[in-house]
């Protein structure tokens, strides 16, 4: 008789230490700028208002962010603690979320561990994680709905209640703000064309194959059309209570409004790019620079420069592993990278920003995970950890321009900013 073939044992425990480590990194300096700056100056009066119920103001996004900053504020009071302490901490669930939904999608530790250091080391998340800007909650319960569904596949036992959760998850991400919306569509349409393939004969009624045996395609689109479209209209109650601008012709009027002003023409600003721009990490967003009670300081958007470009050569690699591999981790994060990126391309908005490639770039390195999972897989350690490690390192150089750390003097952006394009 053989043994039976050992279990990968769960990295649970890493993954908790690795967000920690990442929300602990969040809080030095977090309110050493004590006045709102970058786009605070747009939602943190909304929030106030939010709490007042007085007028309707930054109507042009959904609620749940600024209601989420709102709830500090109320915790904290209206201070820098209060402005920035949830998105920390919805910066730390998006990080154990995505570990936990690579987890549940390849079943390797290594692959889990390296995403969680790439995805913290990474420059995005950690900027938004420190800032009361919206970016931060739709990428948290995106982050939440992945794990959801990819435990519902790896677990269909639990495929009901996980999918449920999912769908309210999808349903805070749009209503936190309009990013989500395209990528939102994405674990219906996976459960569909999942349930095609497995050549289903009572396609609609059938609890039997793939993704999710025991549910049945009509109940995952309750879980996964309904119940999203239900919760995010829920989310909009708020705004039929405010004194001044309540929604007062229904939420398909109010939608129409909010596009308008999507839409609408705005004037260049010196900060604009494109999605050429962000793929190859080329045009920085100074959020800050300049003194604060007296003393330099600065925060700046970009990709770490190492695995933002190491990042483009793993994705090819995940699409050859998807197309002739049938690897559906490495499917999803290219798809989650195309999608995600494919709708800034197409979208009706003339002035864009490198912020827009956060989603994009999670995507990113959950690809560059994967393909340093490969040679892991092989035997070959230090090719599989050479990008982790430069990762960290390159954070740790770039720490003091991304945290607000207090810098020697005006000119001392120069030693960060490595492209004149940054600058």
């Amino acid at each position: 008789m053989s043994r039976a073939p050992q279990q990968t044992r769960d990295p649970l425990g890493w993954s908790a230490a690795i967000t920690l480590a990442f929300w602990l990194l969040c809080l030095p300096f977090l309110t050493a700028v004590t006045k709102p700056y970058f786009d605070e100056v747009h939602y943190l009066p909304a929030a106030r208002e939010l709490l007042a119920l007085g007028e309707f103001t930054n109507r042009e996004h959904p609620l749940v962010g600024k209601e989420l900053i709102a709830a500090g504020i109320w915790l904290l009071g209206d201070n820098p603690w209060g402005w920035r302490l949830i998105p920390t901490l919805f910066g730390a669930l998006a990080l154990f979320a995505n570990m936990r939904a690579m987890w549940f999608g390849t079943s390797s530790r290594f692959a889990t561990i390296a995403y969680g250091v790439l995805l913290a080391s990474g420059f995005h998340l950690f900027v938004h994680a420190r800032i009361a800007m919206l970016d931060i909650f739709y990428l948290a319960f995106l982050s939440l709905a992945a794990w959801q569904f990819a435990a519902a596949m790896r677990q269909p036992e639990q495929g009901r209640w996980r999918l449920a959760i999912t769908g309210i998850a999808l349903g805070l991400a749009m209503g936190s703000k309009w990013n989500a919306v395209v990528v939102a569509m994405l674990p219906g349409l996976v459960f569909l064309v999942a349930r095609f393939m497995a050549g289903r004969r009572r396609l609609l009624f059938s609890r039997r194959g793939a993704p999710v045996p025991g549910i049945t395609l009509v109940e995952a689109a309750l879980w996964l059309g309904v119940l999203p479209v239900l919760v995010y209209a829920a989310t909009f109650a708020p705004g039929f209570w405010f004194k001044i601008n309540p929604i007062t012709e229904g939420l398909i009027f109010h939608h129409r409004f909010m596009l308008d002003l999507q839409e609408q023409v705005l004037s260049p600003h010196p900060y604009q790019s494109t999605w050429t721009d962000w793929v190859i990490n080329w045009r920085a967003i100074w959020y800050l620079y300049e003194p604060v009670d007296g003393i330099q300081r600065g925060i700046i958007l970009i990709g770490n420069p190492l695995t933002m470009l190491v990042g483009l050569p793993a994705l090819l690699w995940c699409l050859w592993a998807a197309l002739l591999r049938r690897n559906h981790a490495a499917l999803a994060a290219v798809l989650v990278y195309v999608v995600s990126l494919g709708f800034w391309i197409f979208a009706a908005k003339a002035v864009q920003f490198y912020y827009h490639y956060t989603l994009p770039s999670m995507a990113l390195l959950a690809a560059l995970a994967l393909a340093c999972d490969a040679p892991w897989q092989k035997g070959r350690r230090k090719l599989a950890l050479a990008p982790v490690i430069g990762s960290v390192l390159v954070f740790a150089w770039f720490y003091p321009i991304l945290s607000a750390a207090p810098l020697e003097g005006p000119n001392s952006f120069a030693v960060w900013t490595w492209l004149a394009s940054w600058r």
